[in-house]
């Protein structure tokens, strides 16, 4: 019997939280999606002290992004699907460049109907030169994934996705995976994905309101985050998968760099550490 797919429309309040961050980025179109956001902002974020926290979520979010970027440019396939895309463009931006392009953007239907408006507003669609399509998709509906995946003539695909497997517990990223993977059997290409979160150690804590400490509990988005980069990559090899490529975050290079260097603490700017790693973006092949 197959399963009834999850009615995921809580969670789509977050990717406005994350567009409106997004907005102080130089990422294709925030600024102005960002612009057209209205209603209250799920996280209680604060947009007007924005302090060193507000900046260190806002440089994850960017790196996040064009990480995804950075592996795309090791791949020549002009399928691209992306899955829960949130207000994200990048399919936009893309098809805007190359004419040979065919980009599928998915998310839940609420979200759709709020790009769809957007690009309207905005005369966005006039700059397109690839074939965009936006449209509904609840990723753990296997038989819906499939359908939209027909609409690509028979090339190899990219699927590609920033922030999902977090949402979802053990066995619904398995659906996930399976049909990603049978995806990538029959058609060739990869799946880039940005969704590799690790738990934090307990004794690490981030500032949090009580709207964003409720939303992540309410998701259990700690819970669902892999244990290990170990585990994560343990978890995609027994469901067929294999670790092509991983990018690698260049932080110098964000446009968000400016804005946190003048917040920066004293033990951070004199810091010689990395930023702590919390994050992977990973190009996974099927074999």
């Amino acid at each position: 019997m197959s399963q009834e797919p999850r009615d995921f429309s809580s969670i789509s309040p977050s990717a406005k939280s994350l567009q409106m961050m997004k907005g102080y980025t130089n990422i294709p179109y925030a600024q102005q999606t960002a612009a057209l956001m209205q209603g209250t902002e799920i996280f209680d974020l604060n947009f007007e002290e924005k302090d060193f926290w507000f900046w260190i979520r806002v440089m994850h979010f960017e790196s996040r992004y064009w990480s995804i970027d950075q592996l795309m440019k090791l791949t020549d396939n002009k399928n691209i699907l992306e899955i829960s895309s949130g207000y994200s463009l990048r399919g936009l931006d893309l098809c805007a460049r190359d004419e040979s392009i065919h980009y599928i953007d998915t998310d839940l239907p609420e979200v759709v109907a709020m790009k769809e408006d957007m690009i309207t507003r905005l005369h966005l669609a006039k700059d397109i030169t690839g074939r965009f399509e936006l449209i509904p998709l609840n990723v753990i509906d296997g038989s819906a994934f499939k359908s939209v995946v027909d609409r690509f003539s028979d090339r190899p695909i990219t699927i590609v996705n920033e922030g999902l497997l977090m949402y979802l517990n053990t066995e619904e990223k398995i659906i996930v995976c399976k049909t990603i993977h049978s995806i990538l059997k029959q058609r060739g290409g990869c799946w880039i994905t940005a969704d590799i979160y690790v738990k934090r150690p307990g004794e690490v804590t981030l500032p949090q309101s009580k709207s964003e400490t409720a939303f992540l509990e309410q998701h259990k988005i700690e819970e669902n985050k892999f244990d290990s980069y170990e585990a994560a990559r343990d978890f995609f090899e027994n469901l067929g998968f294999e670790i092509e490529k991983e990018a690698v975050p260049n932080y110098q290079e964000l446009s968000v760099m400016p804005h946190l260097l003048k917040v920066l603490p004293e033990e951070v700017r004199n810091s010689k550490e990395p930023p702590p790693k919390i994050q992977a973006t990973w190009m996974l092949k099927a074999v």
